[in-house]
């Protein structure tokens, strides 16, 4: 059956809220690493190092995740990640010890790993204007790291680290509560079948698609990964006095804004998606971001904020053109499992970029060669990009043959 209207909107909310909290405990994490060292006895670079475990099971598991929202249930496998989230959320409150505090990160990754794969092939399959309806999704995955990073700052400062990872974990708890429930009364249903049905894709293009995305999806994911993960550290020592003493709350700040103005900007490129050649959309988002990665390290104060601001709008800019070529070359009843395949990719193994990024800077001092590399992976992408298959012509139906006159 396809969707109306009303439960259009209902599906674009919740996966909206979903992909809110899906992008909310890995920031926070970044902005409580750095208080671990003094609790748990570590240098910063180990505290940073606990988070790669539940970083690779966030790809990893994605695979899985995405093949039993497509055999099993979407809205089920999305209950789950909303009670799963919220109880691992306060697991790592409660961490007694560095061990412990993996481990629960680690619960986070796995449930984290639900949402994409599955809550984006949900959104797809309910959307009638996909560039559109990517966009505004992309605004709530925006504003996850925006609000982590001032509320874990703030929270962290005024409550202590454990508040950071408690307060927002009781919040997913109840939401989840409230979407079983919804589910129950029907409110939210299954939909198995495409709002607007697409013509088959030509066999060879799919190949060739599925063959440069992979590619494209692991740079893109290590420059995603990367950068959120040493922004906080970047901003704690460029920024000077731009806002604040440099404590927590004003690096939380700074990464508010950098990915508070980036989710407010998908919807401009979800509905540059709609409108222009996709594979042109997605090139010209990695091509602008090659000067703004090149130059973070090289500058300072306001102008560090503005570049890191541009290199994260384009980054996660990209995204609803990406996840809208996906979508064409994949069928509706395997939507979900290739969407957990992507997210092996950009949040698998592109996550260890964040082991990358903490080796760089214990042999070099500096994040210099990372964001050099970055800067060289987004070139990587645009030249890839181009390859892409181009837009074929729909061709049109046969016009039904006139009958002679008797």
């Amino acid at each position: 059956m396809t969707p109306t209207r009303a439960e259009q909107r209902a599906v674009a909310w919740i996966a909206g809220i979903a992909h809110f909290f899906s992008h909310l405990f890995e920031p926070i994490f970044y902005v409580v690493a750095l208080v671990l060292p003094t609790v748990f006895d570590v240098s910063y670079e180990a505290a940073l190092t606990l988070i790669i475990v539940g970083k690779l099971l966030y790809g990893l598991a994605a695979p899985a995740a995405g093949w039993l929202g497509d055999r099993w249930s979407a809205t089920g496998m999305m209950a789950v990640f909303f009670l799963g989230l919220g109880a691992s959320g306060l697991w790592a409150g409660m961490s007694g010890s560095a061990t412990e505090m993996m481990l629960a990160l680690a619960a986070l990754g796995l449930f984290g790993s639900i949402y994409h794969p599955v809550g984006i092939a949900w959104l797809v399959r309910s959307a009638t204007s996909r560039g559109k309806a990517l966009g505004f999704n992309g605004i709530f995955g925006g504003l996850g790291p925006a609000v982590a990073g001032v509320t874990a700052g703030g929270l962290v400062e005024w409550f202590g680290w454990r508040a950071a990872f408690i307060v927002p974990s009781l919040v997913v708890l109840a939401l989840g509560v409230v979407f079983v429930v919804l589910m129950m009364r029907g409110v939210v249903r299954e939909t198995r079948h495409d709002a607007t049905p697409q013509p088959e894709p030509d066999r060879r293009d799919t190949v060739r698609a599925y063959t440069i995305l992979a590619l494209c999806m692991v740079c893109g994911g290590l420059i995603y990964q990367s950068t959120q993960s040493t922004l906080p550290k970047v901003f704690e020592e460029g920024l000077g006095g731009l806002l604040g003493d440099g404590g927590t709350l004003g690096v939380g700040t700074a990464v508010m804004i950098v990915y508070g103005v980036a989710g407010f900007m998908q919807l401009v490129c979800g509905h540059l998606a709609d409108r222009f050649p996709l594979k042109y959309v997605y090139v010209g988002m990695y091509l602008l971001q090659i000067p703004m990665l090149a130059m973070i390290l090289g500058l300072t104060g306001a102008p560090l904020l503005l570049a890191a601001v541009l290199a994260v709008t384009l980054n996660i800019g990209a995204l609803p053109a990406e996840n809208s070529l996906l979508a064409k070359y994949t069928p509706a009843r395997w939507r979900a499992t290739a969407y957990g395949l992507k997210f092996v990719l950009a949040f698998g193994v592109a996550g260890l970029g964040v082991q990358l990024a903490a080796w760089i800077r214990g042999t070099t001092g500096d994040f210099f060669w990372l964001y050099a590399l970055l800067a060289g992976a987004a070139l990587f992408v645009a030249v890839m990009g181009i390859r892409l298959p181009g837009d074929r012509p729909v061709p049109e139906p046969a016009p039904a043959p006139v009958q002679a006159a008797e």
